[in-house]
């Protein structure tokens, strides 16, 4: 037989997109979903405000990974702009102004206002002011009388004109067929609906935000065929955010979504690389080599067990494995002291930190406070990944201070303004059983008390780096005398008084305090001045910085002071 000849040709290989039922490509980074939701948090302090639908508006997706997306909206967006053309170039708007004009102007003139009200009526007649007549209709004073009947109509009249006169400015008509009152009225609609939908498929088109297209609308534009095909793809994308938002820690319960430890995790991650990613490596890169010797951190290198080592750090299956090579298999294993091999540790001196964090009314300005808690966060996620021997503790200030765990930071909100007095004179006493903490007045700022909480906190750890992180934007305004508070704005003399006396209680122990200042409308110079002589007073620093450079500001100056210790 003769060879036979290899066939013509062969298979023909087509590469297309991925199955858009698959989307986005495996090799695609997740969306971020985690972010969005925290920071809801952080504004609002709950998830009970963020719907499915809020959370798939702030995310931002490749709108290439979607496939079909893109042929789909500009085949939508082309017919849309067609019809509009169709209407600009088939009508005309100069009869229609003037049919709206001239009856405004007989309406107008066929209105007799009362008296009293005569020369007010020809003003904002003549004038065309919708509002003046809107008053002088709440002036004739009897809502049945023939004057107020007539100025509804002579209201409602100029209402058409200044919508037919909008229409003719804002769309370039060149068409011969004149239009009625009402046809152009409806026509203005028509347009401006259709504008909204291109403005709508234009943002799906960028970010791949189908949720923001109003698929009712559109439906009375569009072939049914093409908005079924939208709203699948509408409906793919939620399935897709929903099962990325439950594998990022986000859950839906209840109507409301529930964020795991895993979220917080992955928003602090987050976090860090960005505050890392601005600052300078070669300055405040996190570049130090491991210092071997006892510590908290244990390592992978094992050695020998000595005497004075702690056999907390022993590493139990190679002790095991060498006590089962030197005897046997045998039960029971006996050990001995030449078996046993521990973990080497990382040298990390400890360093015991109380964050204070201002929550009184005046950081609601700017979001201040949503500055505090994204620092709180991130300082939280630092010391948990690079300095887990390290103690933190945050403190909430307000009129009161309170101790709260890292789980309720995002809950936390400023406190409400109660009183708007120029000048308020208070005090409370708390041993009294009859007054609680709901009846004061919440937004006062009680450094004083946020330092004593602080100060009895850090005294019971066991390290000489201790420091108090002080963030706030100005005087405080309330203190304790024993069990009697103090509630006084403008700020007093005696506060500052109080606050510098805790401030020295500090410095005698040891704790350094560092203030943050955040810039507040009326931050004044006293309020400089006083933040300097507080940090000062414990050898501690103040730090200027903008709200949206907090975190950066605190995660820097924490890993210079950790390099000093170490050092």
């Amino acid at each position: 037989m003769g060879q036979r000849k290899p066939p013509v040709g062969g298979v023909i290989h087509t590469y297309q997109k991925y199955d858009p039922a698959k989307f986005p490509s495996p090799t695609e980074p997740p969306p971020d979903l985690v972010t969005p939701a925290l920071e809801h948090m952080l504004m609002f302090g709950s998830m009970r405000e963020l719907t499915e639908e809020e959370l798939a508006r702030a995310i931002r997706l490749d709108p290439s990974q979607i496939a079909g997306l893109g042929p789909s909206i500009d085949a939508l967006m082309a017919m849309l702009r067609e019809r509009k053309a169709k209407i600009l170039a088939k009508y005309e708007t100069d009869r229609v102004q003037a049919s709206a004009r001239q009856a405004y102007r007989e309406l107008g003139e066929a209105t007799h206002p009362p008296k009293p009200l005569k020369k007010d009526y020809r003003r904002a007649f003549e004038d065309e002011q919708l509002r003046e007549l809107e008053r002088l209709y709440f002036r004739a004073g009897d809502d049945t009388g023939e004057f107020a009947r007539r100025l509804v109509a002579v209201a409602a009249a100029l209402g058409d004109k200044y919508q037919v006169d909008e229409l003719a400015a804002k769309y370039e008509f060149t068409g011969r067929t004149p239009l009625t009152v009402p046809e152009a009225l409806a026509v203005k609609e028509e347009l401006e609906q259709i504008d909204e939908l291109l403005r709508q498929l234009e943002e799906a088109r960028e970010t791949a935000q189908i949720g923001v297209i109003d698929l009712d609308a559109l439906a009375e534009f569009a072939e049914p065929g093409d908005v079924d095909q939208l709203s699948a793809l509408q409906q793919q994308v939620q399935d897709y955010l929903r099962e990325m938002a439950e594998r990022q820690g986000l859950a839906m319960k209840d109507g409301q979504f529930q964020l795991s430890p895993q979220a917080y995790r992955l928003f602090q991650g987050r976090l860090l690389e960005r505050i890392f990613s601005q600052l300078e490596a070669s300055r405040s890169g996190r570049h130090q080599g491991p210092v071997v010797g006892e510590g908290a951190v244990e390592m992978q290198q094992t050695k020998e067990y000595e005497f004075g080592d702690s056999v907390a750090n022993m590493d139990v299956a190679g002790s095991l494995i060498n006590a089962m090579v030197r005897g046997g298999a045998r039960a029971p294993i006996r050990l001995a002291a030449d078996d046993i091999v521990i973990h080497r540790t990382r040298n990390t001196p400890k360093c015991a930190t109380a964050v204070l964090m201002d929550m009184s009314g005046s950081m609601r300005y700017d979001g201040q406070y949503m500055n505090v808690k994204r620092m709180g966060l991130a300082l939280s996620g630092l010391i948990r990944r690079e300095y887990p021997g390290d103690f933190l503790d945050f403190v909430e200030m307000y009129s009161f201070a309170k101790r709260r765990p890292e789980g309720e930071l995002a809950t936390l909100m400023p406190k409400p303004v109660t009183i708007y007095d120029p000048v308020v004179r208070l005090r409370a006493d708390m041993s009294r059983t009859d007054i609680s903490e709901h009846q004061v007045p919440p937004h006062f700022t009680n450094i004083q008390h946020a330092l004593q909480l602080a100060r009895q906190v850090l005294a019971t750890q066991d390290t000489p780096n201790r420091q108090i992180i002080l963030i706030t934007d100005g005087l405080p305004t309330a203190h304790f005398e024993g069990e009697m508070l103090y509630l006084l704005y403008p700020p007093d003399p005696a506060t500052e008084a109080a606050t510098m006396r805790e401030g020295l209680l500090c410095q005698r122990e040891g704790i350094t305090i560092n203030i943050f200042l955040l810039p507040s409308w009326s931050q004044s110079r006293e309020d400089v001045q006083f933040a300097h002589r507080l940090a000062e007073s414990t050898s501690g620093r103040v730090f200027f910085t903008a709200g949206n450079d907090l975190d950066r500001y605190v995660i820097w100056d924490y890993v210079q002071r950790r390099r000093e210790i170490i050092a």
